[in-house]
């Protein structure tokens, strides 16, 4: 089986990117996802928040907003939050790889935000990276409901710069050409993939 990671910069297109796949029949693993699972069901990852961020903690789960506004240009903070909850997402994504080597599933994917922020590129067997003009980038974030300027040059910076992604990149799929030309890019990799390693390719191709 081969495992694909899937990453970019906030504004890039990867959740769309990551829709896409699973419309091909690829099985995609969604690191945030799992995140809002955690905050609502895990009560050891729960009361491990309320011990570091006070008040974050509500009745049915995590104030999202509030745990931002904590962690929100405080380094440490962010990196008190990481170490609590990245490894329970990692463990997630790793039962997720068995269950489906267990199936003999050709091919699945990790989404993962933060990838190579995280050194989880030795996690998978190769990167697909999703790239947009900056200025797209711009108006994309922007557009979101509650984003402003300084909250989206504050996640930039937290984030490797796209430039660097791409460097480091398996393949690159630009997604400021429209949603067509991205399925189309992202269905030829997935093709590349399984015929490089002999694979059938998923259902759905």
């Amino acid at each position: 089986m081969i495992v694909l990671g899937l990453t970019g910069s906030i504004g890039m297109g990867k959740s769309s990117s990551a829709g896409m796949l699973r419309h091909l029949g690829v099985p995609v693993h969604d690191s945030d996802a799992t995140v809002h699972g955690l905050f609502a069901f895990d009560m050891e990852l729960r009361t491990a928040l309320d011990a570091r961020f006070p008040g974050v903690v509500v009745e049915g789960g995590v104030d999202r907003a509030a745990l931002g506004a904590a962690v929100f240009g405080d380094d440490r903070s962010r990196a008190s939050l990481e170490a609590i909850v990245h490894p329970r997402v990692r463990a997630a994504a790793a039962a997720f790889v068995r269950n489906h080597r267990r199936q003999r599933t050709p091919l699945v994917v990790l989404d993962v935000p933060l990838l190579f922020e995280t050194g989880s590129e030795d996690r998978v067997d190769g990167v697909i990276v999703v790239s947009a003009p900056e200025w797209l980038q711009r108006r994309r974030v922007l557009a979101r409901p509650g984003m402003t300027v300084e909250k989206f040059d504050a996640v930039l910076a937290s984030q490797m710069p796209d430039q660097e992604k791409r460097r480091r990149a398996d393949f690159v799929v630009e997604t400021g050409a429209g949603r067509a030309y991205t399925f189309r890019r992202l269905k030829r990799i997935i093709m590349a993939v399984c015929a490089a390693a002999r694979l059938g390719p998923p259902s759905r191709i």
